[in-house]
């Protein structure tokens, strides 16, 4: 697999969070696929359920990505999966969770098909 793939599908994972933090859905959107399916703490979430969450603004203040890794999951999918912490619009605590994104590239690039958010638990948060 190419040293390249890495750093390209977390320039496209980095626009999602850039979405959550602008409150802006239709960026969020434009970055995934018509069949999106999340899989989250809360329950199953489709693409428009998932750019609904930024219909009162930003989601999300801050985050940041550790461990990133990288794996092939077929002609044209890879899986990114690497642990975030993140701090919630109007939260005093930031929190950390382990995310898996599948992403598909087509003619047009990258599109993420897939999500799921692990809560990471026992991890201590400064």
């Amino acid at each position: 697999m190419s040293g390249t793939l890495l750093p390209a599908l977390l320039v496209h994972e980095h626009r999602v969070w850039a979405a959550l933090m602008a409150g802006d859905a239709q960026a969020d959107m434009a970055l995934l696929s018509a069949d999106f399916l999340g899989v989250y703490p809360d329950g199953f979430a489709g693409r428009a359920a998932h750019g609904a969450q930024l219909a009162a603004g930003p989601s999300i203040v801050s985050y940041e990505i550790f461990e990133p890794r990288v794996v092939s999951a077929g002609e044209g999918h890879a899986l990114l999966a690497y642990r975030a912490r993140y701090l919630r619009t109007g939260a005093a605590a930031t929190e950390e969770m382990y995310v898996s994104s599948l992403w598909r590239r087509d003619a047009a690039g990258w599109i993420n098909i897939f999500s799921q958010d692990t809560p990471a638990t026992g991890i201590a948060v400064p």
